[in-house]
């Protein structure tokens, strides 16, 4: 049987505290920032999204994707 590693971001100097609720938010925002740069599919942006997978609640998730989609997303992407 396969080993499985797991992984999660890795510390940013940014956000010191336990709380890590920005620090969720700022990899779901460079994942897009990235994507809108160098467009969907682009691989550099995998990491971004793995970061922000591992942080950030499912429903936080939906809720932002659906805000991106009607255009009312509070974030700079």
């Amino acid at each position: 049987m396969a080993e499985i590693e797991l992984k999660t971001a890795p510390a940013d100097f940014r956000f010191p505290t336990t709380n890590q609720t920005r620090h969720c938010f700022t990899r779901y925002v460079e994942f897009h920032r990235c994507l809108a740069a160098k467009g969907d599919g682009a691989t550099e942006c995998e990491r971004f999204a793995k970061y922000y997978r591992s942080l950030c609640p499912g429903e936080w998730v939906e809720k932002w994707n659906e805000q991106r989609e009607n255009g009312t997303f509070p974030g700079p992407i």
